[in-house]
């Protein structure tokens, strides 16, 4: 049992020690996974059960000024990540970058910036929740309680044992989308008289999938580039890539194209009702009078 016992201690301490990256590991969250698989696992329980529940025979919460704080916080946020990621990769190889595992100033900078990619990860897991408390069920898609799930796990993966190199180009772009996604939402938080100014809503969605395009290429070429960095990262980077990229197209499918199609079917039908009033008109019998001939 002794023998055991000293075999899983071995076990974790070489997932979880070892193997991970000495500057970052003893951070906030990262050294055990213990506390970031409870969170997510809280994060499920409330926004597939409890929360629903709760929320069942209650009135939806307006949060209105809680949601202008929150969307301005990650608008913010995201801006210094965008900003953080170009200072960084500007001497970077776009091909293929290893990891800076130095104590420089600029590697450091850079495993700060991975770390807090992985803190707003958890940050963002608000968007679900108060989608809930504000009761609108039909924005708790798979999609969106798929995508705030797996990617804490895997920004949490990228600091612990990678902090930097090439992964961190996915966490640039990434915020460089939620700036816009997250600049909209907190338009649309000062209430309906914004809505005429958000015509562009559909629009961030393109865009998410352009990024899917985009990183799926660029991870692409650790398959035949050779720099120190993980190639076997392609197995969590890729998939995901492609599985997010469908699941955003379904998404805009179901929600703009056939809403779109929907419009033009109503807009046809109209059109052709108008048209059957119209000869209706002209065969019901009803004659103009002639106009009367002035002597």
């Amino acid at each position: 049992m002794e023998t055991m016992n000293a075999t899983k201690t071995d076990y974790w301490n070489f997932l979880f020690i070892e193997l991970a990256d000495e500057r970052t590991n003893d951070w906030f969250l990262v050294k055990s996974p213990v506390p970031l698989f409870t969170l997510i696992g809280l994060y499920l329980y409330f926004v597939l059960s409890w929360g629903p529940k709760y929320m069942k025979d209650r009135k939806p919460f307006r949060l209105e000024k809680t949601l202008m704080v929150y969307n301005f916080f990650q608008v913010a946020l995201s801006v210094w990540m965008v900003y953080d990621g170009v200072m960084i990769w500007k001497d970077y190889n776009w091909r293929c970058q290893p990891v800076n595992r130095s104590r420089t100033p600029m590697a450091y900078r850079e495993a700060r910036g991975v770390y807090v990619y992985f803190i707003a990860k958890i940050t963002e897991l608000l968007d679900t929740i108060f989608f809930v408390l504000r009761k609108n069920e039909r924005q708790v898609t798979f999609l969106h309680v798929y995508h705030h799930s797996v990617m804490p796990l895997i920004s949490w993966g990228a600091t612990k044992y990678f902090p930097g190199g090439h992964g961190t180009f996915v966490g640039c772009i990434n915020s460089f989308v939620h700036i816009i996604m997250y600049t909209y939402y907190f338009l649309s938080a000062f209430g309906p008289q914004m809505q005429k100014y958000l015509w562009w809503k559909k629009y961030i969605t393109n865009l998410q999938m352009i990024q899917f395009c985009i990183i799926f290429i660029h991870q692409t070429q650790l398959l035949y580039t050779e720099c120190n960095y993980p190639r076997w990262s392609v197995c969590f980077t890729l998939p995901n890539a492609v599985f997010f990229f469908f699941l955003f197209k379904d998404f805009y499918q179901k929600s703009y194209q056939k809403k779109t199609a929907a419009a033009a079917e109503l807009k046809r039908k109209a059109a052709e009702q108008a048209a059957a009033n119209n000869n209706n008109n002209n065969i019901s019998g009803f004659v103009p009078a002639e106009p009367k001939k002035v002597l």
